[in-house]
């Protein structure tokens, strides 16, 4: 099968080496022509994947048509903002085939996640998916044992991509919870931001662990309030690509956090390394979601205040500590 992957950042660049190692030909397309052709002269995205190279079937395009061409999987592995622009591009250029998305963010409105987005623009001759997982895109394109979620309403959907997918290094289960799989993706960010800010504080391992169970709760509570299935955050695109996201080195949500420990802003942060950090985006999104669904997250609201209002970490740790008594499960069951 041809395989079309729009966006060759880190992660579109990655999924190319599994899919093409199960021997199909791959079609990695990127916005500019000049990046393009530094891509096929050098076998490799060095930008993004330095020492990593492209197989002889990855070809590298700044068409999109040229992408498109009679391929029968088209993945968006584009930012979750720029999602719906590609989605226009390829629009009456998508008919019957099937489309995944990996973009992990949400918005606010009817379409919230991308596989809605997806639909939304490209019709119902579009089966859709969407692909989640404690995934480093480093390691992935390394071939170093990997495990992920596919994820449809239409099971048949998600089982022929897991076909695609799946290698000896890439383990790929399948899901129902098209929802649930999305959100946990989003919402792990803003946690791993906390997460890198406390590290970045030293409050230690217990403060850690703590912000990682709350914050799964938080992520659970909202998921379970949209109409996700509260076992999908237990799963590997919840509670797995939140222990990633919280403690790995790779991840640029918990980067920022280490940063703004130090006292640097977002912007700054932003400036200096380049990096598009989703969680920045997610935890406004996320923070409106909950406040119109009364949602309790209070590490995300502590986090949207602390990068967007100015409040110092260190206050935002003492509003966590002396809120009111709880009870453990409130809003789980």
């Amino acid at each position: 099968m041809k395989v079309a992957i729009l966006g060759a950042g880190s992660w579109g660049t990655a999924l190319s080496i599994p899919i093409s190692d199960n021997g199909h030909q791959v079609w990695l397309w990127t916005r500019s022509q000049a990046r393009a052709e530094d891509i096929r002269r050098c076998r490799e995205n060095a930008r993004y994947l330095p020492g990593v190279r492209l197989p002889d079937n990855v070809y590298v395009t700044g068409e999109i048509t040229e992408a498109l061409d009679r391929a029968g999987l088209v993945i968006f592995a584009v930012p979750f903002k720029a999602l719906r622009q590609v989605a226009e591009a390829c629009k009456g250029l998508i008919k019957e085939v099937l489309v995944m998305s990996t973009a992990k963010g949400i918005g606010t409105g009817e379409t919230i996640t991308g596989t809605q987005i997806l639909a939304q623009v490209l019709g119902a001759s579009a089966h859709v998916c969407c692909l989640s997982g404690p995934n480093f895109a480093a390691e992935v394109s390394r071939r170093l044992p990997s495990a992920t979620v596919v994820a449809s309403r239409s099971p048949w959907i998600a089982e022929e991509v897991q076909s695609l997918l799946m290698t000896g290094r890439l383990r790929v289960y399948v899901s129902c919870d098209e929802l649930g799989v999305q959100m946990g993706g989003a919402l792990k960010n803003v946690v791993a931001i906390a997460v890198g800010m406390s590290d970045g504080l030293g409050l230690g391992h217990n403060a850690r662990a703590g912000l990682i169970t709350r914050g799964l709760a938080e992520m659970t509570r909202l998921g379970i309030v949209l109409g996700a299935e509260a076992r999908t955050f237990a799963g590997l695109s919840g509670l797995g690509d939140l222990v990633l996201t919280c403690t790995g080195d790779y991840s640029r949500n918990r980067r920022l956090g280490l940063a703004v420990a130090r006292g640097q802003s977002l912007k700054g942060f932003v400036e200096e390394t380049g990096l598009l950090v989703e969680g920045a985006y997610t935890v406004s999104t996320a923070r409106e979601l909950s406040g119109r669904l009364g949602v309790e997250m209070p590490i995300c609201e502590e986090v949207y205040q602390i990068l967007f209002r100015g409040k110092p970490p260190l206050e935002g740790v003492n509003s966590l500590m002396w809120r009111e008594k709880k009870h453990e499960y409130v809003g789980l069951t």
